[in-house]
């Protein structure tokens, strides 16, 4: 098997730690991603779910525990190698699409590559052509505001993907819409998805959805199984 593109071992993370009103969220939280593989974490609200994506993502740091990203241990890493590994190798998608308003779609998603240090032509072209492979060539000049919930969803996955990164990490990405849109936006998401043949990890309440992924990890006493 391939080396693994996202290694957690032994994640702990408790706030308010020493207070008396000290939350242990997670504990012991172990993990593995390989690419190509689309992992659904399962848990309900409060469980910890968007902490172990963050700590993934390099957003947040564990109180103990290792993160291994495409094979490099990244827990003792200063904040400016954490910055660069997080833009180079990892894309987020939020429930909320948090598309920039005064832009348009094209241009949300060619400026994290201009901020990567990709040519404007270069990076307008990956634009467009992650746009048309969910549907969206003809939507490119309009800004979010003019985008349907669904539209601006799809745009901030291939924002998400636009520097080619080998982990994405998803937080109820479809948790805003409605079933039908929920349905394609997924469907969008699964095909960039595979066709990339990166690794990802969506949390999602949808069990449905959830089903549909190579695999569920659930996150239970702060630990997953």
């Amino acid at each position: 098997m391939s080396e693994p593109i996202l290694s957690l071992q032994g994640i702990a993370k408790t706030y308010n730690k020493g207070r008396p009103n000290a939350v242990t969220v997670l504990d012991g939280a172990d993990l593995t991603l390989h690419p190509g593989e689309i992992v659904a974490l399962v848990a309900p609200s409060g469980a910890g779910k968007s902490t172990l994506l963050h700590i993934a993502g390099l957003l947040d740091s564990a109180d103990t525990g290792s993160v291994h990203l495409g094979g490099q241990d990244m827990t003792r890493l200063g904040d400016r190698r954490r910055t660069e590994a997080r833009r180079a190798e990892v894309g987020f998608v939020y429930q909320a699409h948090h598309l920039l308003p005064e832009f348009t779609a094209l241009e949300n998603v060619t400026l994290p590559q201009l901020a990567n240090g990709v040519s404007a032509r270069a990076a307008q072209a990956r634009a467009r052509e992650l746009l048309a492979s969910v549907g969206l060539e003809a939507r490119g000049d309009h800004r979010p505001s003019a985008l349907s919930g669904g539209e601006q969803q799809r745009v901030a996955f291939c924002r998400a993907l636009a520097n080619g990164p080998r982990l994405l990490l998803a937080d109820e990405p479809t948790g805003n819409l409605d079933p039908a849109t929920s349905d394609t936006v997924f469907n969008a998401l699964m095909g960039l998805v595979r066709d990339t043949g990166l690794a990802a990890l969506i949390a999602t309440h949808n069990l449905d959805l959830a089903a549909r992924m190579d695999r569920q990890v659930r996150l239970e006493a702060g630990r997953l199984v």
